[in-house]
C-alpha cells in the first residue's frame, strides 16, 4: 500500500506535465499495476482534484477586489462609448457618401487603365501580324494574276521570317497548313501550262519549223552568193573560219545598206517570235525553288524527245523507196534542217551521222536505177562494131568514150570501131552515176578528202556489184550467141581500159591526186576481167551445148556387116557448125594487136575444148552401158567419122595451133579404132605399161567393155562359126584375149 502511493503521484505528476498524447501510455500503466490499484489511483486522483480547487478558490478570493474595480470602472465608460460609436458612425457615413464619387472616378480610371494597356498590347500584336496579313494578302494576289514564281518567293519569306513571329495565333497555324497546299497548286498550275505549251508547240511546230528553215536558208544561200563573189572578185578561195565564211568590209557595208532598207518594210517574224517559252522559264523557276528541277527536267526532255520522234519518225514505205531524187530531195531537207539546229545553237552531229545512212540509201537506189539502165543499154545493143562513115561520126563517138588505136586512124573510112554500141553508153551512164552521187555531198561540209574517197567507194560499188552483176546476166541469157559473147569479151576489155579516164575524171572533180596515200582504187579491172572469163566459159559451154545436139542426132546401125563408105551425115554438119564458127572469130576486126591476140586466144581455146568434147562424147557413145552389141562394120564406120574429125583438126580451122596439138583431142580414140581395125592384140599386150607402147592411150577397162560387145555380136551374127576353122579360131582369140585383159584390169585395180 505504502509502496504504490509515490508511484500515483508519479503518474499524475506526468498527467499533468506531460502532452495530452502521452496520457494514454500513462493510463494504461495504472491497469497494468497490481489490483485495486485503479481504486487507490482515483483515490489519489479526487484528493489531487480538491487540492487544485482550494487553489483555484484562494487565488479566486485575492483577486475579487480589483475585478470588481475593474467592472466598475467598464460601467462608467460605457455611456462614453456608446456616444463614440454614434458618432464614429455618422463620421463613416459621412466619409462613405463623400468617397462615392471618388470610388467611381478611381474605377474609371482603373478601367481606362487596362483598355490602355489592352490597346497597347493589341497594337503591339497588330503590329507583328499585320506584316504576315500584307504578305499573305499579297501572296493571294499573286496567284490570282498568275505571278507564281513571285508567289513562292513569297511564301519563302512568309515561312522563314514573319509567320515564326506570331506562330501563337490560330489563324497563322491555318496559314501554314494552306502553304504546301498552295506550292502543290502552283507546281499544278505550271505544269498544265507546260503542257499546254508543249501541245501549242506540236501543233504549230510545222510552220514554226518552216519559218526556221527558210531563214536558215536565206541566210545559207546569201552567204553562198557571197563567197561566190568573193572568190570572182579575188579570184581566190577564201579560207574559212570557225565554219563561217569572213566578211569584207565593202561586203559589211552593203549589208548594213541593205538592213537600212529593210527597215522600212515589213518586219518579218522570226521563229523566236513564233513561239512564247516563258511557260517552260517559269515551270522552269518553280519547279527549281522547289527543289524540284530534277522532275522538271526529265519530263520537258522526255516529252521534247517523244516530239523530236513523232517529227523525225520516216513513213514506213521509206525503207522502201527507189527514186534517188526522193532521197536526195530528203537529205537536202535534213541538211537544211541541220543547218537551222545548228543556227540556235543545237548539236547536230547526230542529224549527219542519219546523213550518212541515208547516203548510203542514197547510193543503193542509185545503184538500183543504173541497174535497169544498163539492162536497157545491153538489150538495145546489137553487139557488131560501131561503123564510122566519117571524121565526124567518129568525133561524135570519141567525144563520148576515150578511144585511141593508132593504127585505126591510119584507115580510111569508113571504118568500124572494135566496140559496139553499148560500150560508150555505159561509160557516159558510170560519169552519170558519179555526178549523181556527187550531189549528196554538197553541203555536208565534208572535206575534199572524203567526198574523193565517197566517189570512189560508190563506182566500186556500181562496177563491182551492178555493172558485174548485169554483165554476168547479160551473159547468161539464152538468146546471147557465140558472136555475141565474142563481141562481149571486147567490149568489156575497152570498159576495162577506161577505168583510169574513171580515176582521172573523180580527181578533176575533187582535186584528189591518185598519188595520194589513201585514195581509193577503181576495182574496175576485176570486174571486167570476170566478166571475160565469164563469156569464154559461156562460148565453151555453148559449144559443148551445139556439139551434144548434133550426136543426139547420130543414129548408128551397130550391128551393120558392112560400112556405109562415108561419114555419117550428123558428123560432116556437126564440122561443117564449128568451121563456120570459128569463120567467125577469125572475121572480128583485129585492128588493135591486143584484140587479135584476145580474140585469138579465145579462138584458140573454144576450138580445143570443143574438139576435146567431141573426142570424149564419141568415146561415151561407144562405151555406152546400153549398146549391147558392136559389129565390126560399125566399128569400121565409126572409125570414118573419126577421120574426119582428124581432117577437121588438121585443117587450122583456128590459126595459131603448132604442129598437130589440136590432133592430140583425137589421140584416145585413135588408138583405140586402131587397136581393133588391125586386131593387134599381141602388140598392145606385149607392149602394155611400156613407154614407147604403140597403144599407150587405150585403157585395158575400155578395149574390154568394147571387146565384149563384140564377142557377143560375134556369137549371134556366125551361127555356123563352129563349122568354119578361122570363124572358130577367131572366136577363142576374142576369148583369149578377154581372159588376159581381165586379169590386167583385176591386176590394175587390186594394185590401186
Amino acid at each position: 500500500m505504502a509502496e504504490s502511493l509515490p508511484e500515483h503521484e508519479r503518474i499524475l505528476q506526468e498527467i499533468e506535465s506531460t502532452d495530452t498524447a502521452c496520457v494514454g501510455p500513462t493510463l494504461r500503466s495504472v491497469y497494468d499495476d497490481q489490483p485495486n490499484a485503479h481504486q487507490r489511483f482515483m483515490e489519489k486522483l479526487d484528493a489531487c482534484i480538491r487540492n487544485h480547487d482550494r487553489e483555484i478558490e484562494k487565488m479566486c478570493n485575492f483577486h475579487h477586489q480589483g475585478f470588481v474595480d475593474a467592472i466598475t470602472e467598464l460601467l462608467k465608460v460605457r455611456a462614453d462609448a456608446g456616444k463614440l460609436k454614434v458618432q464614429v458612425t455618422d463620421t463613416n457615413r459621412r466619409l462613405q457618401d463623400a468617397g462615392k464619387e471618388v470610388i467611381a472616378q478611381t474605377e474609371e480610371i482603373i478601367r481606362c487603365r487596362i483598355q490602355q494597356r489592352n490597346i497597347t498590347t493589341v497594337v503591339e500584336k497588330l503590329q507583328l501580324c499585320l506584316p504576315v496579313l500584307e504578305m499573305y494578302s499579297k501572296l493571294k494576289e499573286q496567284m490570282n494574276v498568275k505571278r507564281y514564281y513571285s508567289a513562292l518567293k513569297t511564301m519563302e519569306q512568309l515561312e522563314n521570317t514573319y509567320l515564326p513571329r506570331v506562330s501563337q495565333y490560330r489563324f497563322c497555324q491555318i496559314m501554314i497548313e494552306n502553304l504546301p497546299k498552295l506550292r502543290e497548286e502552283i507546281k499544278e498550275i505550271s505544269m498544265s501550262d507546260l503542257k499546254d505549251f508543249l501541245e501549242s508547240i506540236r501543233k504549230h511546230s510545222d510552220k514554226i519549223g518552216e519559218t526556221a528553215m527558210k531563214q536558215a536558208q536565206q541566210q545559207k544561200t546569201f552567204n553562198t552568193a557571197l563567197q561566190k563573189q568573193n572568190n570572182v572578185n579575188y579570184g581566190r578561195n577564201m579560207y574559212v573560219i570557225n565554219g563561217r565564211v569572213p566578211e569584207p568590209k565593202y561586203e559589211i557595208t552593203f549589208k548594213r545598206t541593205l538592213e537600212e532598207e529593210d527597215e522600212h518594210e515589213e518586219e518579218v517574224l522570226t521563229a523566236h517570235d513564233l513561239v512564247d517559252f516563258s511557260p517552260v522559264y517559269r515551270c522552269l523557276h518553280i519547279y527549281s525553288v522547289l527543289g524540284d528541277g530534277e522532275t522538271f527536267e526529265n519530263y520537258y526532255r522526255k516529252q521534247r524527245r517523244k516530239q523530236a520522234r513523232l517529227v523525225l519518225q520516216p513513213q514506213s514505205s521509206m525503207s522502201y523507196c527507189t527514186d534517188p531524187d526522193l532521197v536526195l530531195e530528203l537529205k537536202n531537207l535534213i541538211v537544211v534542217f541541220a543547218d537551222t539546229l545548228q543556227g540556235y545553237g543545237f548539236p547536230v552531229n547526230r542529224l549527219f551521222d542519219l546523213l550518212f545512212e541515208i547516203r548510203d540509201q542514197y547510193n543503193e537506189t542509185l545503184l538500183k536505177k543504173w541497174a535497169g539502165l544498163f539492162r536497157d543499154i545491153f538489150e538495145a545493143d546489137n553487139y557488131s562494131p560501131i561503123p564510122v562513115a566519117n571524121e565526124e561520126e567518129y568525133k561524135i563517138v570519141i567525144s563520148k568514150f576515150p578511144f585511141q588505136d593508132p593504127e585505126l586512124d591510119k584507115q580510111s573510112f569508113p571504118k568500124k570501131l572494135p566496140m559496139s554500141q553499148s560500150v560508150p553508153q555505159i561509160y557516159i551512164q558510170v560519169k552519170e552515176f558519179i555526178y549523181a552521187s556527187l550531189k549528196f555531198s554538197e553541203s555536208l561540209h565534208r572535206s575534199s578528202t572524203e567526198i574523193d574517197d565517197m566517189l570512189r567507194k560508190s563506182t566500186n560499188l556500181l562496177l563491182t556489184r551492178t555493172l558485174s552483176s548485169c554483165l554476168q546476166n547479160l551473159i547468161k541469157k539464152p538468146h546471147i550467141g557465140l558472136t555475141e559473147l565474142v563481141q562481149i569479151i571486147i567490149n568489156t576489155t575497152h570498159l576495162e581500159q577506161a577505168c583510169k579516164y574513171l580515176e582521172d575524171f573523180i580527181t578533176n572533180i575533187t582535186n584528189i591526186s591518185q598519188e595520194t596515200v589513201h585514195t581509193a582504187r577503181l576495182y574496175g579491172l576485176s570486174t571486167f576481167k570476170d566478166a571475160r572469163h565469164a563469156a569464154e566459159g559461156e562460148i565453151y559451154t555453148k559449144l559443148n551445148q551445139k556439139i551434144d545436139e548434133f550426136i543426139q542426132l547420130a543414129d548408128y546401125d551397130w550391128t551393120m556387116s558392112e560400112p556405109a563408105g562415108r561419114a555419117s551425115g550428123y558428123l560432116m554438119d556437126l564440122i561443117n557448125f564449128l568451121r563456120s564458127t570459128f569463120q567467125v572469130f577469125t572475121h572480128l576486126p583485129n585492128n588493135n594487136n591486143d584484140h587479135a591476140a584476145m580474140s585469138g586466144k579465145v579462138a584458140q581455146t573454144a576450138c580445143m575444148s570443143a574438139c576435146q568434147h567431141l573426142s570424149t562424147s564419141l568415146m561415151q557413145m561407144l562405151l555406152d552401158s546400153e549398146l549391147k552389141q558392136i559389129s565390126m562394120g560399125a566399128v569400121q564406120q565409126f572409125n570414118l567419122d573419126v577421120i574426119q574429125c582428124e581432117l577437121f583438126a588438121s585443117s587450122e580451122p583456128v590459126p595459131g595451133f603448132h604442129g598437130d596439138t589440136l590432133q592430140l583431142a583425137f589421140i584416145d580414140l585413135r588408138q583405140l579404132l586402131d587397136l581393133f581395125m588391125v586386131w593387134d592384140w599381141s602388140t598392145y599386150l606385149a607392149d602394155y605399161g611400156q613407154p614407147t607402147s604403140k597403144y599407150l592411150r587405150v585403157n585395158p577397162s575400155t578395149a574390154l567393155t568394147l571387146l565384149e560387145k563384140m564377142k557377143d555380136t560375134s556369137k549371134k551374127n556366125n551361127i555356123f562359126a563352129q563349122f568354119r576353122k578361122n570363124d572358130r579360131d577367131k572366136q577363142k582369140l576374142i576369148e583369149t584375149v578377154v581372159k588376159q585383159l581381165r586379169s590386167l584390169v583385176n591386176g590394175m585395180s587390186q594394185h590401186t
